[in-house]
């Protein structure tokens, strides 16, 4: 039998981490916030919550990762060692670390405690996991743009080293979190922890020109949905053929929708236009190979995602890590259940080279949710009635979706009543509190509605 993987998920809250837990992950990680690239959105903000995080995660026999991944200028080495002390003294299972100086401080002061190299450090070869090998790490978390055969070929030359690797979640526009866009427009550092996730604003493009003095101009509007799809309707593998499409060779200026009049330059080289939205990773298709290849921890992004997402996730990629140790095939309907979650696309990233441009998210930055959709939190189960705290719109007459760690069950809704107990036909959306029939063995279940 194959050795299972273990399934690693985020803690955006003491909330999302036992989520996380009761539909089968084996670890969840959680940012330091002055020391990590998660300041904003973190629950785990002072050090009584990430004790209790940390303990409730031995608790349960699980274990709790702590990131200190910023990449820290002068002012943050002085205060370091200090502030990391009640940190270690939680006993949490690991640090994972970038900056070569802060690993070196915390290798010399307590090199007792694993630490895992982020992905933030760009791991993008065998030699890379053997260096940190020899520097006392005992993770290596790989680069986003490695593909399978590459992972298998580290894996091969490094068996002495912990590998993990990204299956689920979104992908910078820049090697893994390097990215310049936020800093750009609203002077906030991703690698100081506040990226402002600027790639996935909503921009219009509009065309430019070169003047005399080397600044962009506007020009006549051009039909760019049109000549974009014009673009679209030639073969990818002719793009490499033929002499590549006009538009490409054009400068552009960007207005961000809440910056009117604010145009900004923008060029495009042969691989594309990289300050546009990515697609978000889903890998789960590939685990059977990762699995194989004998890869030690698959890793979920998303910390400031809902319960709902952390529960859905780990219980896919739980079912997707199950099935590929006991040698069952795929099941197919993994990729449905994961399309039911706020996503902006899907795509396998670097993992199979064999992108075309519709695995670039150009056109649409707004979440997708073609199968189901999250709308309602089961609060409590009383004499068969469920008190539902409402997520998004629901009706009587919809087909549900019952998401639980025991199993999960799809209902049809005949019956609903307000708190009042009064009959009513709609659920109109988050902030109302209704009541649904339900068995008792469902408590705390998550709701979903099949689309």
């Amino acid at each position: 039998m194959l050795k299972a993987p273990e399934l690693l998920l985020p803690a955006g809250s003491l909330d999302k981490m036992h989520a996380a837990f009761d539909f089968g992950a084996d670890a969840v990680y959680a940012g330091q916030p002055r020391y990590s690239l998660r300041v904003r959105n973190n629950d785990f903000s002072t050090l009584q919550a990430l004790q209790e995080g940390i303990d409730d995660a031995h608790a349960r026999g699980k274990q709790f990762f702590v990131a200190s991944n910023i990449f820290a200028h002068n002012a943050k080495l002085k205060t370091y060692l200090r502030d990391m002390e009640p940190v270690i003294g939680m006993k949490p299972d690991a640090l994972i670390m970038a900056d070569p100086g802060l690993i070196m401080m915390v290798r010399d002061k307590w090199p007792e405690v694993p630490v895992h190299l982020s992905v933030q450090a760009n791991a993008v070869n065998w030699a890379d996991v053997k260096f940190w090998h020899r520097m006392g790490l005992t993770r290596v978390i790989l680069s986003r743009e490695l593909s399978l055969d590459e992972i298998e070929e580290i894996r091969q030359q490094c068996p002495e080293m912990e590998l993990e690797v990204f299956v689920h979640g979104a992908l910078c526009i820049a090697y893994s979190g390097r990215c310049l866009l936020s800093g750009y427009f609203n002077h906030r550092d991703p690698n100081q922890g506040t990226c402002t996730n600027s790639c996935r604003w909503d921009y219009k493009v509009q065309p430019a020109q070169e003047d005399a003095t080397g600044d962009f101009a506007k020009v006549i509007p051009l039909q760019f949905q049109q000549a974009l799809r014009e673009a679209e309707q030639q073969p990818f593998s002719s793009l490499h053929q033929q002499p590549r499409h006009p538009l490409a060779d054009q400068a552009y200026l960007i207005e961000e929708a809440e910056r009117p009049g604010q145009l900004m330059p923008i060029m495009e080289d042969e691989h594309g236009t990289y300050i546009m939205n990515s697609k978000d990773l889903r890998a789960v298709e590939h685990i059977e190979r990762l699995v194989k290849i004998g890869v030690d921890s698959l890793k979920v992004e998303g910390r400031t995602k809902s319960l709902y997402y952390a529960a859905r996730t780990a219980q896919v990629y739980r079912q997707a890590i199950d099935d590929a140790v006991e040698g069952r095939p795929f099941n197919i309907d993994l990729l449905g259940q994961l399309q039911g979650l706020a996503n902006r696309g899907y795509t396998d990233g670097f993992y199979q080279r064999h992108h075309t441009q519709s695995y670039q998210n150009y056109m649409r930055g707004a979440s997708e949710a073609n199968r189901s959709q999250y709308i309602g939190d089961v609060l409590s189960v009383e004499d068969g009635w469920a008190r539902i705290e409402v997520k998004n719109r629901f009706a009587v007459g919809d087909r549900l979706e019952v998401i639980h760690p025991k199993g999960n069950r799809d209902i049809a809704l005949t019956r609903m009543l307000n708190d009042d107990g009064a009959d009513i036909s709609v659920a109109p959306g988050s902030g109302h509190i209704v009541r649904i029939a339900l068995d008792a063995s469902l408590d705390r279940a998550l709701l979903a509605r099949y689309l």
